[in-house]
C-alpha cells in the first residue's frame, strides 16, 4: 500500500511505531523495520552515548529505514540531533514541537522531520518551519495526551497543513488504518499495540496487566507529574491521587534522583526541563516541576523493573480491545490484511 508516508521514509507499510520510552528500544524497533514498518527508537529515557550506542544495534539487525524520537526541549536536544546526523539516521521525531532551527539543520542533512502534535495550531506552525510531516495523536492515545479525540482532530489538522498526516490515538488493527485513510492520513501511529508484542521488552507480568485490562480501566490523570496522562488504573496511581504536597514532593525528587544518575543530567538542567515541558506555567508544585526525572522513573519500574506495584504503566484506551501478543511481523502483515479485506468489501459506489 503506497501513501504519501510510505514515500516519504522509504517503508512498505503505511504504519508507524511510535518512541515510548523505556520500551522502544533496538529489538522492537528493528522488528517493526524488518516488518516493512517505521520503527521509531525512544531516545529521552538514553544519555547521548546510549542513544549512539542503540542507533547502531538497530542499524547492525535491519538495513530497512527507522527513526529517532526526540524531547525538543531537552538540554542536549543538539547533540542529539547532531548523532542523528552522524548515524545516519533517517527520520527524526519529536515528542514536544521541534524549533524552526531544528527543523533546519536536520533537513539540510537529508534526515526527515515528523513532530507529534496535539493541536491543529502546533501542526500549521511546525508545517511553516519546513516540518516534513506531523504525527496527530488523539486524546485516545497513551501518555500525555489531550481532550480532543483523534476522529475530530485528525480531519481539522489534514484540512490545515499540506503535509502528510499520520494519525495516532485509537489504532490497532486494519479497520483503523482504512479509516484514517478515509480521513485523509497518510498513515497510523501506534504504541500500545507495538508495546504488546513478542517483540516488545516489556516484562511479561506487565504486559499480562494491559490484557486483562477493559477500556473502563485506562484512566487520565493529572496525579503523576501535573498533566493529563493517559494509563492504566492501578493502586499506585489512586495513592498517587490521594497524595498531599509534601509526600508527592518526597517521592519526585527520590526518582529524580534515580533519574539523574541514569540520564546523565545535573539538578539544574532537570529542573529546566520539567519547567520548559509545563511551558513555564505560574501555578505548579515543585514535585510537578521535576516532571523529567518523576514520570520516567515510574514507567521504568514497570516498563524495565516489572513492578507494577511501583510503576506506572502509560496506556491508549485501546488496551482494553487488545487480547494477544503477536510478534511485530505477524502484527504488520495482520493490519495490512484486514485493512485489504475492509477495502475490498465496501460497496462499488463507495470506491
Amino acid at each position: 500500500m503506497e501513501t504519501a508516508l510510505t514515500k516519504l521514509v522509504g517503508v512498505r507499510h503505511p504504519i508507524v511505531q511510535t518512541g515510548m520510552g523505556w520500551v522502544a528500544g533496538p529489538r522492537l524497533v528493528s522488528a517493526t523495520a524488518e516488518a516493512g514498518a517505521l520503527g521509531v527508537l525512544a531516545s529521552a529515557t538514553m544519555t547521548a552515548l546510549q542513544l549512539r550506542q542503540a542507533i547502531r544495534e538497530v542499524k547492525s539487525r535491519t538495513g530497512r529505514p527507522f527513526g529517532v524520537n526526540l524531547r525538543a526541549d531537552a538540554a542536549d536536544a543538539r547533540e542529539r540531533v547532531r548523532i542523528i546526523i552522524e548515524e545516519g539516521v533517517g527520520v527524526a521525531s519529536f515528542a514536544l514541537a521541534p524549533s524552526r532551527e531544528l527543523i533546519a539543520e536536520l533537513k539540510d542533512a537529508g534526515v526527515v522531520v515528523i513532530p507529534s502534535i496535539g493541536a491543529r495550531r502546533h501542526a500549521e506552525k511546525v508545517a511553516a518551519w519546513g516540518a516534513d510531516a506531523v504525527i496527530v495523536q488523539g486524546g485516545e492515545g497513551g501518555g500525555h495526551t489531550g481532550e480532543v479525540a483523534t476522529t475530530v482532530l485528525l480531519p481539522q489538522v489534514v484540512d490545515a497543513v499540506d503535509i502528510p498526516v499520520i494519525a495516532a490515538g485509537g489504532f490497532h488493527d486494519g479497520r483503523g488504518l482504512v479509516a484514517a485513510l478515509a480521513y485523509g492520513a497518510a498513515g497510523i501511529a501506534m504504541g500500545t499495540r507495538f508495546l504488546l508484542t513478542s517483540d516488545s521488552t516489556v516484562p511479561d507480568a506487565v504486559k499480562a496487566k494491559y490484557l486483562e485490562a477493559t477500556v473502563r480501566d485506562v484512566m487520565v490523570t493529572r496525579a503523576v507529574d501535573g498533566l493529563p496522562h493517559r494509563m492504566l488504573r492501578t493502586e499506585l496511581v489512586a495513592s498517587l491521587e490521594q497524595a498531599g504536597r509534601v509526600r508527592a514532593l518526597a517521592q519526585a525528587v527520590r526518582r529524580a534522583s534515580g533519574f539523574r544518575k541514569i540520564s546523565g543530567q545535573s539538578w539544574p538542567q532537570l529542573v529546566r526541563d520539567g519547567l520548559a515541558m509545563k511551558h513555564g506555567g505560574k501555578d505548579l508544585t515543585w514535585s510537578q516541576v521535576l516532571l523529567a526525572a518523576n514520570t520516567p522513573m515510574l514507567l521504568r519500574a514497570s516498563m524495565v523493573e516489572g513492578r507494577t506495584d511501583l510503576g506506572v504503566m502509560a496506556s491508549g484506551q485501546v488496551a482494553g480491545l487488545i487480547q494477544d501478543l503477536p510478534s511485530c511481523q505477524e502484527l504488520i502483515t495482520r493490519v495490512m490484511g484486514e485493512a485489504a479485506h475492509v477495502l475490498s468489501t465496501l460497496p462499488t459506489t463507495a470506491k
